[in-house]
């Protein structure tokens, strides 16, 4: 059976084209798991009417506040030997769970299933919403989803599915870690945990002014930028090597400082001639020329003009480096 978490607050507008979307679902061995996280509108009555209908789904109320106490809420409630998340603003297309759960059965455990997304919108979509779906779908349809970990969230928070042993073997919802999403993708890499391909679009990603990921300061840039610098120093540094800065930009200069109060030697790379061999937080910014006098190092880039990024990733080509073992876009 497929276990479908779902926090929700404050979404009774949509809760029932979510909730329906579940119950059209081809596949039918499953249950909802929807725990109320404090909403103040119709929502919970909106799903209790849904329950009331159909006994798969379950809901009660969150244990704490927030999104991650809801998710473990919803875990430990949960039954099921295949774990996935769904977001209650979100739309399941009807042969989602179908189609995962046959990928994930057929591949077996230390595999995910994901699913191709299509953002929709009452307001119309933003060209950059556009362009991450392009690029996650893409990477979805290779299963190469970690080869790009560090630039954004590679696995979509309501597309996945898991086996549940799998699940507790990435420690599922206990860090305390925002964005959790995000946070769990990395701990699905961590463990080894196989992308299946996938060239389908299984759910419809809704966007509006006041979603989560929008408003929540949880949700910023900063976390996530903790969050990469937190697993690359865990998971991918390697201390035996130099280790290198490009950018001294918003991104840059946090890594940077990150790197000095951890006493983490690094070169500091910039294109601006403007702060080349100047100082920042005490550290001179060199010309990248200086790689040359480098063995064997590791880059981290924060370099977000396109443009310079592809001159970077040239650079490394022409010396034969390569991505995810010698150097790491962060954006």
């Amino acid at each position: 059976m497929v276990s479908i978490l779902i926090p929700f607050k404050n979404t009774a507008h949509f809760l029932p084209e979510c909730l329906g979307s579940i119950c059209a679902q081809s596949y039918q061995d499953w249950e909802v798991i929807a725990i109320d996280d404090h909403s103040d509108d119709a929502s919970r009555q909106v799903a209790e009417g849904f329950a009331q209908k159909d006994p798969r789904i379950k809901v009660h109320a969150n244990e704490g506040r927030g999104i991650i106490p809801a998710l473990r809420t919803a875990y430990r409630l949960s039954t099921g030997n295949y774990i996935t998340r769904m977001d209650s603003d979100d739309i399941m297309k009807p042969h989602r769970l179908e189609v995962m759960r046959t990928a994930l059965f057929k591949f077996g455990k230390g595999h995910i299933a994901v699913g191709q997304v299509r953002y929709f919108s009452a307001t119309g979509i933003s060209n950059g919403y556009q362009r991450y779906e392009a690029w996650l779908n893409d990477l979805t349809k290779k299963g190469s989803n970690y080869s790009e970990i560090y630039k954004e969230c590679v696995i979509p928070s309501p597309c996945w599915l898991i086996h549940r042993d799998d699940f507790e073997l990435c420690k599922g919802f206990e860090p305390n870690r925002y964005p959790e999403d995000y946070d769990l993708t990395f701990r699905f890499y961590e463990r080894g945990i196989k992308v299946i391909p996938c060239d389908e679009v299984l759910h419809l990603w809704r966007d509006y002014d006041t979603r989560t990921s929008r408003t929540h300061e949880h949700y910023a840039q900063n976390y996530f930028l903790d969050i990469k610098i937190h697993y690359f120093l865990r998971l991918d540094y390697d201390r035996k090597r130099p280790l290198v800065v490009w950018g001294a930009g918003f991104k840059g200069k946090t890594i940077a400082k990150v790197l000095l109060e951890r006493e983490i030697p690094f070169l500091w790379l910039c294109d601006n001639p403007k702060k080349i061999n100047k100082k920042i937080y005490g550290k001179c910014l060199y010309h990248f020329s200086e790689l040359e006098n480098l063995d064997n190092p590791q880059s981290i880039v924060t370099v977000a003009n396109e443009d310079a990024q592809k001159d970077i990733k040239d650079y490394f080509r022409n010396r034969n480096q390569h991505p995810m073992q010698d150097f790491y876009f962060f954006c």
